[in-house]
């Protein structure tokens, strides 16, 4: 293993280039090659990074540890199998993939090449979602009773015009896999596993540009028992207006909430005040839209402690297929 991990990203896109900027920025790593099917965004590469618009091209000549994956959802699955099978760690991006049986198959190859899926939930970083965590961990809420997820976005003609692959079923998913992972991810990174849901799904503002849903509510029982509720909608009129997560326990309750899950809203706990948190960070801005806290940075550093100081990785191929199978769940609860 080199002194800095060396790394290669396929996909250039929003995503992709946001990695780009946090590698570069990163004393422990540095960026060797990108590949995009896109010639044109060679110029956005940044000096010395070799440009490849073949793949496997890419995997035979760059000489990398990792490959960040940061195409479209339907892509996970196979350019993960790939970078595994060229004797890679892989960074995938979320969703980890579009299905169960798409995670196991990335999971079986993973651990055939012994190498790392990092999948990437940047929320887990958010300061909140560590304060709530830790507080949920250490017994001080006691027993959860209820758990409120509000994820209210906006999501304009714009932002599918941008893309051949946004809004379309088997390529993206839904929205669930693409606007609200993390959302299902902080739940359960919080609170554990997800027993049973019932739900609906209506597509009302986006019916000319897309196959999926736009607005859905769902009500679930948590493996401790916990009931949750789980509204979101891309709707949200002309802005992005909330995502937040109220936790309702014996002890306490507690809002994370902020557009991003970036600040701790309301608070009365027993164990007395968390510390007062209102992150105003920038979001993941990618112009026509704006996305979850940009944390790509802590990804990276992740990425690197774990590969050089063999630090814990902060979300396992396990957890992030759990995530897939909770969403496969919901979406399977649809009338």
């Amino acid at each position: 293993m080199h002194k800095k991990i060396r790394f290669s990203i396929v996909g250039f896109g929003n995503i992709g280039r946001r990695h780009a900027e946090q590698i570069t920025r990163n004393e422990n790593a540095e960026l060797i090659a990108v590949c995009d099917i896109n010639d044109k965004l060679q110029s956005a590469v940044p000096d010395g990074v070799a440009f490849f618009t073949d793949f496997q091209v890419m995997l035979k000549e760059a000489d990398c540890d990792v490959v960040c994956v940061c195409t479209p959802n339907y892509l996970h699955e196979p350019h993960t199998i790939v970078g595994l099978q060229a004797d890679l760690h892989v960074v995938v991006e979320k969703p980890m993939a579009l299905s169960v049986a798409e995670c196991d198959n990335m999971i079986a190859a993973g651990k055939e090449s012994n190498k790392i899926i990092f999948a990437v939930k940047q929320n887990r970083y958010n300061p909140p979602v560590s304060e709530v965590k830790k507080l949920k961990d250490s017994g001080k809420l006691g027993a959860i009773y209820m758990i409120q997820v509000n994820c209210f976005w906006n999501r304009g003609d714009a932002y599918y015009a941008g893309s051949d692959w946004r809004g379309k079923k088997t390529k993206d998913g839904g929205c669930l896999f693409t606007q609200f992972s993390h959302f299902v991810d902080i739940l359960y990174y919080i609170n554990g596993g997800i027993a049973d849901a019932v739900g609906t799904v209506r597509n009302f503002a986006h019916q000319h540009n897309t196959e999926v849903e736009d607005t859905g509510s769902f009500v679930m029982h948590a493996d401790n028992g916990a009931v949750i509720n789980f509204n979101f909608t891309t709707c949200s009129y002309e802005r992005n207006m909330e995502g937040s997560i109220t936790v309702f326990g014996e002890k306490g309750t507690v809002k994370i909430g902020g557009q991003y899950l970036n600040t701790i809203e309301y608070q009365q706990l027993e164990a007395g005040a968390l510390p007062t948190i209102n992150i105003t960070a920038k979001s993941n801005d990618y112009g026509l839209y704006q996305g979850s806290m940009s944390n790509h940075d802590k990804v990276i550093q992740n990425v690197t402690d774990v590969l050089l100081h063999n630090h814990p990785i902060m979300t396992t191929a396990e957890e992030g297929r759990e995530v897939v199978r909770i969403i496969e769940m919901m979406y399977g609860s649809v009338e």
